[in-house]
């Protein structure tokens, strides 16, 4: 609920800088509070001249987003108050930033970039000297490094950290709690679980004696999972459920999902898949509802464009010192040619000669620092590419690892649950291949494919790939009618590929295609050919955009009618494909009536 602000009837700074820190204690059930709040800082900050306003409004946006576990927003906001913070030369602030966006990019698995930012508060930190922002910072710094398995640098910056902090702590100024858990966390990675036991439990009592809900729920998530591993199993049982019950008392959709997790790690410890099953669904179902695999891309994007910007000013810098190089050329020709009036003609020459020859020298080596920097931003976008479909294997990678796990104990499962199972795996799968995708759009070397010949059978294959959509287009309640019925038709080609070709096409039509409506998968047998078509009585596509249809990253105004994403590769891999194993495909479509994808491949 959001509390009326009309109480500050003469507001001022001071007032806007309370109000602010009033926000940062919100707990998650009022985080429109947070984003109304925002705005209207940002608007009193504008007709008060208040400079560090945009730095409070936008971090509190940030925090908004952060809260809504909008990632690539809450990133776009922080690294605007960053900016913010840098214009107007506040290092409070800019270390404040730092320390968000560290903390974002932990959250969504990417820790290197986290470090990247927390090395930089360090610095700050250190400069400032004040030791709760250092201690807060080496804290930050030595969960990364566990996180990264640099176990050494870790104990190195906690132990530093607690040093500092002792004395404040028996003073009553500071709380060593985090510290403390995080040595437990340290410990436990290190497998050391007795050691990491006596921390969480200290931990675990100075919140239970506190109001912070957030950290007595860290402490329970933590005690769970060292009993786990300790193999106790009814005092696991107890912290787990607890801590589930205060992430949905906080109505945390990421703490819900921290907590099915344990739960599923518990329930397959103690043997029981079934339950293990059960949770991890329920883990699923919120983990990746959190962080879709579109917001990595997105997240990339926002960091290019950061960057971009302070690259920009560079090159502005090396223009500018280019068009001073070249005045300065002139002058020096006017110069010259008033000397050659004079009449030292040869002695002005020679003059003119060297110092031309000196300008043009020092131009072409401004050209070649600006060669060098669109050579670096080439470099950084394919880099950043290659790091973002490596980490999406993450998630998938785990559906494998937990999905093999519950296969090992497929005795105990239903026949229904088994055959569930084997549709994660080949989702799983499924996930990996799109990754590859991306990377396969920026190859130019994907002709250099090694083809896998075998001989097989085109309508035993189609029928097993109709199958792995039914669920997908049970969602929208498509029907899916498969028209090979018949003789075996066998052909010589790359099963993979011709997988991939099926697949696109077959997952685009259910996108594209409305709730009640009918999918077509037909083969047909010519001569020395095979045509396979996939019809659809989707949106259909404008007459003037197929064309471009195939194009690499297009974009056609025809949208999916169930708000899927789409990212415009998809037709262009399938065409690449296809004329890697020497055949054709081509598209007949009509706007409101649907389309037909007609692939022609040789027998």
């Amino acid at each position: 609920m959001i509390t009326c602000v009309c109480s500050f009837a003469q507001v001022d700074t001071a007032q806007l800088k309370r109000l602010y820190d009033r926000c940062l204690d919100f707990s998650e059930d009022k985080i429109d509070s947070i984003k109304y709040y925002a705005d209207y800082i940002s608007k009193e900050a504008d007709h008060l001249q208040y400079n560090k306003g945009s730095v409070l409004s936008l971090r509190l946006k940030g925090i908004y987003e952060d809260l809504s576990n909008n990632y690539e927003k809450a990133i776009e906001y922080y690294l605007q108050s960053l900016q913010a913070a840098r214009l107007i030369r506040a290092p409070e602030y800019e270390m404040v930033a730092l320390s968000d966006l560290a903390i974002a990019y932990f959250a969504i698995r990417e820790p290197e970039k986290a470090k990247e930012f927390y090395l930089q508060c360090a610095r700050l930190s250190e400069l400032d000297g004040k030791i709760p922002s250092l201690i807060n910072t080496y804290n930050n710094l030595a969960v990364i490094y566990t996180q990264l398995k640099l176990y050494d640098s870790s104990h190195y910056l906690l132990e530093k950290a607690v040093r500092l902090g002792k004395p404040l702590e028996r003073q009553g100024r500071i709380n060593l709690s985090s510290t403390y858990n995080n040595l437990g966390n340290l410990y436990f990675k290190e497998k050391k679980y007795d050691e990491a036991l006596i921390y969480f439990r200290q931990n675990h009592a100075k919140h239970t004696a506190g109001s912070d809900l957030n950290g007595l729920w860290v402490a329970r998530l933590n005690l769970a999972d060292v009993f786990i591993e300790m193999r106790q199993f009814d005092s696991a049982t107890l912290y787990a459920e607890s801590a589930m019950k205060l992430a949905q008392r906080l109505e945390s959709k990421s703490k819900q999902a921290d907590s099915y997790s344990l739960l599923a790690k518990l329930a397959e410890h103690r043997g029981d898949y079934n339950k293990a099953y059960q949770y991890i669904k329920k883990w699923y179902s919120l983990d990746t509802a959190i962080l879709h695999s579109d917001t990595y891309k997105t997240i990339a994007a926002l960091q290019e464009r950061f960057h971009a910007g302070e690259r920009e000013a560079e090159n502005k810098l090396l223009q500018e010192k280019v068009e001073k190089e070249t005045l300065r050329s002139r002058e020096l020709t006017l110069v010259a040619v008033a000397l050659a009036i004079i009449g030292v003609l040869i002695a002005i020459g020679f003059v003119i000669k060297r110092n031309a020859h000196r300008r043009l020298q020092e131009t072409n080596d401004l050209i070649v620092q600006q060669n060098e920097k669109l050579s670096e931003l080439n470099y950084e976008k394919n880099s950043l590419i290659s790091i973002v479909s490596h980490d999406l294997n993450t998630p998938f990678a785990t559906i494998q690892i937990w999905g093999q796990v519950l296969q090992n104990g497929s005795d105990r499962l239903t026949e229904e649950q088994q055959k569930a199972m084997s549709r994660i795996l080949q989702a799983g799968l499924y996930g990996e291949r799109l990754i590859r995708q991306i990377l396969d759009v920026e190859r130019e070397d994907i002709g250099s494919h090694k083809l896998h010949l075998e001989k097989f059978d085109l309508k035993a294959f189609a029928e097993e790939v109709i199958d792995n959509f039914k669920p997908m287009a049970a969602k929208k309640n498509i029907r899916l009618h498969a028209d090979f019925s018949g003789k075996k038709l066998f052909i010589l080609s790359d099963r993979y590929l011709v997988s991939r070709i099926c697949e696109n096409l077959l997952s685009n039509a259910i996108k594209y295609t409305p709730h009640g409506k009918d999918v077509w998968m037909s083969i047909h047998d010519e001569q020395d050919t095979v045509t396979i078509k996939i019809r659809d009585e989707g949106v259909g596509i404008d007459k003037e955009e197929l064309p471009y249809l195939f194009s690499k990253y297009s974009k056609i105004s025809s949208r999916p009618t169930d708000g899927e994403a789409s990212t415009g590769l998809g037709l262009s891999i399938v065409k690449r494909i296809v004329e890697e194993i020497n055949g054709r495909i081509s598209c007949e479509s009509e706007l409101g009536k649907g389309s037909v994808f007609t692939v022609t491949l040789k027998k």
